[in-house]
């Protein structure tokens, strides 16, 4: 087992035992709270939740966020997520790609996969430090041909790889990467977060760059620095990573100052979305597609009937939400009176 494989495997672990997870509070979303609507006027089987992402119709607008792409027992959890993500019309993002594109251990990451979930929107997703190195392009194109995806996501984690042993240090010459890679895919390409959020000046930079979507993921979810606190070998290191636990801009922040900055920008929220009424709201403070990852994480291990019962729950929490704001649609629902308590 490489190096880092048995990293993504020590990443697995960590997030299933819960040492990393955030305070849900943290996300932000706990200081805002819909106005109850005590006559609907509507009928709740009416509601539609649909909406579209890269040309493809979502049931529901949800995205299942990347998890892991490195460890063998990563295929499984792809599987029964791409499975689960086929049948309820959910997207679904992988995992880093980064073990695939370097060694024989693909984890699942190949066409099958596509073939398992041939109607969704399917995002590839390379690291940001890659895609500065010298076969960034190459490992792009390679990403999204290797699932046959409709879009990539570059992911930026400047928190991490600075606590990480072995982690890329030098960030110099990332956006110029970036925008250099969005002129050369054929597909658009997302970038997200993976737990410390975006702020406005960056998000600004990555529009400029021709980025077509922005994914926050603030604050109050799985702590990366946190993950990588559990990791240190030495009690040195444990102790510069845990000073940055809960480090980032959280979720519903992030989210907010984006949406009124660059409000033609698409934006996905993830980041300690914890239940159905977490999408509502940020769906109403300006998310045009919400993710969730170490939410879904424990029943991906088990089956796709399990992620699928899981996903059931918060696409039912988000229509009884549309349902009690008199919101027939998520167009409605974006209008719905929402109020900041705190």
């Amino acid at each position: 087992m490489t190096t880092l494989t048995q990293r993504k495997n020590d990443h697995l672990d960590i997030v299933l035992n819960g040492a990393a997870a955030g305070k849900n509070s943290a996300t932000g979303f706990a200081h805002w709270r819909f106005e109850h609507c005590a006559l609907p006027e509507i009928n709740l089987d009416d509601i539609s939740l649909q909406t579209s992402l890269f040309g493809k119709t979502l049931n529901a607008p949800l995205l299942i966020s990347s998890m892991t792409g490195g460890a063998s027992r990563a295929k499984d959890i792809n599987r029964h997520l791409a499975q689960a993500a086929q049948a309820l019309g959910l997207a679904m993002g992988v995992g880093s790609q980064r073990v695939a594109l370097e060694s024989h251990e693909n984890a699942g990451l190949t066409r099958e996969l596509r073939q398992l979930a041939p109607d969704i929107p399917l995002l590839a997703n390379v690291g940001a430090a890659q895609i500065a190195g010298p076969r960034g392009q190459d490992y792009a194109r390679k990403a999204v041909e290797m699932i046959d995806a409709d879009a990539l996501i570059i992911h930026l984690n400047p928190l991490q790889e600075a606590l990480q042993h072995g982690g890329d240090r030098d960030w110099r010459g990332v956006l110029a990467a970036i925008a250099s890679t969005v002129q050369a895919l054929s597909v658009p390409v997302v970038v997200k977060e993976v737990g410390a959020g975006l702020s406005v000046s960056v998000a600004r930079q990555l529009a400029e760059a021709g980025v077509a979507m922005l994914d926050v993921a603030g604050a109050g979810g799985t702590s990366w620095a946190a993950v990588e606190g559990e990791r240190a070998a030495t009690a040195q290191a444990r102790a510069v990573a845990m000073a940055f636990a809960d480090w980032g801009i959280p979720t519903a922040e992030s989210l907010c100052a984006l949406h009124q900055a660059l409000p033609q920008v698409p934006l996905i929220a993830s980041g300690g979305v914890g239940d159905g009424i977490d999408v509502a709201k940020a769906l109403r403070l300006g998310a045009t597609l919400v993710g969730q990852a170490a939410g879904a994480l424990k029943s991906a291990t088990l089956s796709s009937e399990a992620v699928m019962a899981h996903f059931q729950v918060v696409i039912e929490q988000l229509r009884v939400a549309c349902f009690c704001t008199g919101s027939t649609s998520l167009s409605d629902l974006r209008r719905a009176t929402l109020v900041r308590i705190a």
